[in-house]
């Protein structure tokens, strides 16, 4: 494990942070509910905060630390998640895959929607994680980039395989081993957020855009394509374009991935880097195409005919957000029982209809389509194989690469 220090961060790592609690994927509502990246990793109030607080920085990883097992005496979870990331019946008040969880398992779910983005979740948990101390919470989801971090610090528990036999079976591939958890041993997806090529057919006018390089170099798109503001997803596309795989570039590859969008911004084939307010541009037609979030697409593609994506060929980026136990959660067997329900093939498929998200559970598409047909029919929801076998995940970075390609990112967006 990761010996714990506060984090200090540069200017430009805390103004990529406040850009992406603005613009970017913290900023969104359901089906276009994208997370922040770790654009300012943690920011003001994150990690760096904690020595400010008076918290004394961990002198060794404590490992996953777990407190006594309340499971089998107190039949409860407390689970916090992102607001609006769960199914809800008409009433708008119950949640239907919960409630059959809790009938068969005779197991309550205490269900809080208090994560809004990943810096200010951190913040409000960490002071107890850094004392060693229960958070009051059994299960949580956070960001890829931010449960990278809880696992190497060591605050959060190893899972119990023999609790998750669906959730073993039924992770799809492209989801089983990120490099930042092999194997799964601390985590699963709860979803995964894909980023690709969002057009407007319109707006093109028969211009053909099949690739990265048709946005950075076709003169006649000049001055209405749109890059995003988080730096993973514009500089891990521009890299598959280049040929180079995101979970494996080196400082000479990013930087050439930077060179290569500056030349597109000097000649001001890119109109902007954005947050989500890209979805408003390619709607009008005043961005003809863009690097898109597939939850955005999924929405725009139900709101206008005009709006499509496409993936191409050199693939697309993937990350996801992920269900862990903190240390010192009472309800650890629990929680992992609910972990796995959503594995099944029934309630995942509830879930992803509601959500509108990449499910990451194989099986789930004919159940999904006696719910949603065209939900079940839509790759950016059930990604076929040759879809998922395009996904890359961007690499884990430490703090001195984050803060030196945060840096260079934060001047070629102007930032």
């Amino acid at each position: 494990m990761e010996q714990y220090e506060p984090d200090r961060l540069s200017p430009t790592q805390l103004a990529a942070a406040r850009r992406s609690i603005g613009n970017g994927r913290a900023s969104l509502t359901r089906r276009s509910l994208l997370r922040a990246s770790a654009g300012g990793a943690l920011a003001a109030g994150g990690l760096g905060a904690l020595s400010a607080c008076g918290i004394p920085a961990a002198g060794k990883a404590q490992g996953g630390v777990s407190a006594e097992d309340h499971s089998a005496k107190e039949k409860t979870i407390n689970f916090s998640n992102w607001t609006e990331y769960m199914d809800v019946d008409k009433s708008g008040k119950r949640h239907p895959t919960l409630d059959t969880f809790a009938r068969r398992t005779g197991i309550k779910v205490k269900y809080t929607e208090d994560i809004n983005d990943n810096v200010e979740f951190f913040g409000k948990i960490k002071p107890q994680l850094a004392a060693g101390q229960d958070t009051g919470r059994d299960l949580v989801v956070v960001t890829d980039w931010l449960a990278a971090r809880l696992i190497r610090f060591g605050w959060v528990q190893k899972l119990d395989a023999s609790n998750l036999p669906h959730a073993y079976a039924n992770l799809s591939d492209q989801f089983r081993s990120p490099d930042w958890d092999p194997g799964r041993a601390y985590s699963y997806p709860w979803t995964g957020i894909s980023t690709v090529i969002a057009y407007n057919k319109k707006a093109l006018d028969g211009v053909e855009v099949t690739s990265v390089s048709d946005l950075l170099d076709n003169p006649k798109l000049k001055g209405r394509v749109g890059f995003l503001s988080e730096m993973r997803d514009s500089i891990g596309m521009t890299l598959l374009d280049m040929g180079k795989d995101p979970a494996k570039f080196t400082d000479d590859d990013f930087d050439a991935a930077i060179a290569r969008l500056q030349k597109a911004v000097d000649k001001g084939q890119i109109r902007r880097f954005t947050g989500n307010d890209y979805t408003s541009d390619l709607a009008k037609g005043d961005l003809a195409a863009c690097l898109a979030w597939a939850g955005d697409v999924v929405q725009l593609k139900a709101d206008s005919p005009d709006v499509d994506f496409i993936i191409p060929e050199s693939g697309y980026l993937t990350s996801t957000d992920n269900m862990l136990i903190p240390n010192k959660a009472r309800h650890k067997t629990n929680a992992e029982r609910l972990m796995d329900f959503y594995y099944e093939p029934e309630p995942a498929a509830e879930l992803a209809a509601y959500i509108n998200y990449v499910c990451p559970v194989d099986g789930v598409k004919d159940t999904l389509a006696k719910i949603d047909k065209s939900a079940a029919e839509n790759p950016l929801i059930i990604p076929d194989k040759a879809m998922a076998a395009k996904s890359h995940a961007f690499r884990s970075l430490s703090q001195k690469e984050e803060t030196a390609y945060e840096e260079k990112f934060a001047k070629l967006t102007g930032a």
